[in-house]
């Protein structure tokens, strides 16, 4: 039986969440927003809902199920849906020009 990771919505997060209107496709969300906390063995996602329903550990609006495939899952009212990890893009480094070299966007001379 797989294994899933639990990663629960930070609470000030949760508020805006729960209020955002519904999108389709896959939900993006960012790392900083989410705080891992243990796993449930279960046959599926919905099987993971049922069996945490019972107990004090039950997962709220929000919190996602990361599968052993990374195939990832965020709780949502309608049920799961696919959910992405929203990684920045890394800024591209600013290299300064050489001494006595031409400023980058100035126009070619012709001789």
């Amino acid at each position: 039986m797989p294994v899933y990771r639990i990663f629960r919505m930070k609470e000030h997060e949760r508020q805006r969440f729960r209020i955002a209107p519904h999108t389709s496709g896959a939900t993006m969300v960012k790392p900083n927003n989410f705080q891992e906390e243990g796993t449930v063995e279960a046959a599926s996602f919905y099987a993971a809902w049922a069996q945490m329903k019972e107990g004090k550990t039950a997962l709220a609006i929000g919190d996602i199920l990361l599968a052993p495939s990374d195939e990832m899952r965020i709780l949502k009212y309608i049920g799961f849906e696919e959910a992405r990890w929203l990684i920045p893009e890394a800024k591209p480094e600013i290299v300064p020009p050489a001494p006595g070299a031409p400023p980058a966007n100035a126009p070619a001379s012709f001789s």
